[in-house]
Parts: structure tokens; C-alpha cells; sequence
């Protein structure tokens, strides 16, 4: 959908970006010890997301493996933010909750019914009001955007109602947070 902003309008909203530090990551938990490692086999941390993961691809959500949960995690929340979207708060790409710790892993396949023990993972909205992935879709001339993926270990399930928003989720999360961790994929259009 951003793919159709003319590169000059991408060009001068250029110095507008919600920046890392209005990310749930660094805004909401920065208390938290950040002692997860939250890795992809499909790129490194700060590195070029693969066009198959992003709206110029298939959009995929890409894999997602972690190590380092604390003992007495009962269950592992994703959140992934877009820090140089041009808008007040950074953009949401996708938020799951309640995800197993184990397998310590998470990929496209388990956003369908059947993918993660059996059921598919609690999902809420995205920024565009959608479950599910929302697949990187920067402004042409805009700039590199920082796509946030941040993993957090929960000592008990959240239950939240399906389609939660970002704060309904951020509210949830409160004082059940033992470790977080965050992995960053850049993308970026001419």
C-alpha cells in the first residue's frame, strides 16, 4: 500500500520517524532485564530484511528462534514495531501472546491453525487493524526503517481477548514481564 507514495513525498517526510526509543522495548520495559536472545537464520541483528519477508515479497513472517528464557516462563509474547515509520508511535507489525516456550521457535507456518501445539498463536491488531503479520511496506525515498522484533518472557499466560491492540496487550504485560530480548531487521525502498 506505502509502495504507491510518490518517492518525493517518501523523500521529505524523511526526518519523520517515531524512533526506537517510543518502542514498547525501550518505553515500556527498559526495567526488564534484557537477557533473551532473540535470533533469525533469515538475517542478523541490524542487517537487511530479505524482500520475501517484506510487501515487495511473499511477506512472510520471518523465522524467529530464542534462547535464554528464565526459568518459570510460562509463556513468550512477540512484538514487532516499526521505529522509523513516519507517525507519532511506531507503527505494529504483529503482536502473538501466549506462544509456548517451547519449541523456542516461530515461524510463518505457525500463524495458521495447527502450527503452534496444536492451535495457532493468540494474535492481536496490527497498526492497519488486521491479525496476523503486516509485512514491512516502507515509503519509497523514505529512508531505512528499524523493524523491532522483541520477544518477552512471561511468568503466566496474559488471556487477553483475540484483536487486542498494542495497549491493551502493553497494560496486560505489566508486572508479568521476567526478560525480554529484541532482534532488528532494517529494510528500506529507493
Amino acid at each position: 500500500m506505502l509502495e504507491h507514495i510518490p518517492s518525493a513525498l517518501g523523500a521529505a517526510l524523511s526526518g519523520l520517524k517515531a524512533g526506537l526509543a517510543k518502542t514498547a522495548f525501550h518505553a515500556a520495559f527498559s526495567d526488564v532485564p534484557d537477557t533473551i536472545t532473540l535470533t533469525s537464520p533469515a538475517f542478523s541483528d541490524g542487517a537487511d530484511l530479505p524482500a520475501r519477508f517484506t510487501a515487495d515479497g511473499e511477506g512472510l513472517l520471518p523465522p524467529l528462534a530464542w534462547r535464554g528464557l528464565p526459568d518459570g516462563t510460562d509463556s513468550v509474547v512477540l512484538l514487532v514495531e516499526d521505529a522509523g515509520s513516519p507517525t507519532p508511535q511506531p507503527l505494529v507489525h504483529f503482536i502473538a501472546w501466549d506462544i509456548p516456550p517451547d519449541p523456542p521457535r516461530l515461524g510463518a507456518e505457525a500463524l495458521s491453525e495447527g502450527g503452534l501445539s496444536g492451535e495457532a498463536p493468540r494474535m492481536g491488531r496490527n497498526s492497519f487493524l488486521h491479525t496476523g503479520w503486516l509485512p514491512p511496506d516502507p515509503p519509497s525515498g523514505h529512508g531505512r526503517h528499524a523493524y523491532v522484533f522483541q520477544i518477552y518472557a512471561l511468568r503466566q499466560p496474559l488471556r487477553l481477548a483475540e484483536r487486542s491492540g498494542r495497549g491493551a496487550l502493553l497494560q496486560a504485560m505489566r508486572g508479568r514481564v521476567m526478560a525480554r530480548g529484541h532482534l532488528i531487521g532494517t529494510y528500506s525502498r529507493v
